[in-house]
């Protein structure tokens, strides 16, 4: 299996509350996330979302789609989401949020492997090409999530040890 480490910086220059509810109501994707095609709820979770189950389709500009389910493992309003997914994709997923210079710094990190055989024996020659396609999907993210909230986004490159959302 190939593994990845993504770190994803939006700053949105709204407030944090409907930042967050738009990234936990993830069912909500497809209307404003380019790439999103669809996400159906396997099971609901607890009152706070924790538990719930989805199954997440992504496409982008490679000619292929990625299937993945994910359960909500944390869910600290208005700051943390965590998610562990499995299938064709497997690892886990951190949404951090915090009040920055005016409007709200996401981060997200990806810590993931493949599972499809195809994709991990073209690994050593594709990862570039894996990388920059994951990167235009989180673009892709943060311009529609700026578009829903009436607003812009810029966008920073993360390393796990930076800045105040480092683990």
């Amino acid at each position: 299996m190939a593994l990845y480490r993504f770190v994803t910086s939006w700053q949105v220059d709204a407030p944090i509350d409907p930042e967050f509810d738009a990234i936990l109501n993830s069912k909500r994707w497809p209307e404003w996330w380019r790439g999103v095609t669809r996400v159906l709820e396997l099971e609901p979770g607890d009152e706070d979302g924790i538990g719930n189950l989805r199954r997440y389709t992504f496409r982008s500009r490679l000619p292929y789609n990625l299937t993945f389910d994910t359960r909500s493992t944390v869910v600290e309003r208005p700051h943390l989401l965590v998610g562990e997914a499995s299938g064709e994709l497997a690892g886990i997923g951190r949404w951090r949020l915090a009040e920055r210079d005016g409007g709200v710094l996401a981060r997200y990190d990806w810590d993931v492997r493949t599972t499809k055989a195809w994709m991990n024996v073209l690994a050593p020659l594709a990862r570039p090409l894996f990388e920059i396609n994951h990167h235009g999907v989180m673009r892709a993210g943060g311009e529609g999530l700026a578009r829903l909230l009436g607003t812009r986004v810029r966008y920073g490159r993360g390393r796990p040890d930076e800045g105040p959302l480092a683990t």
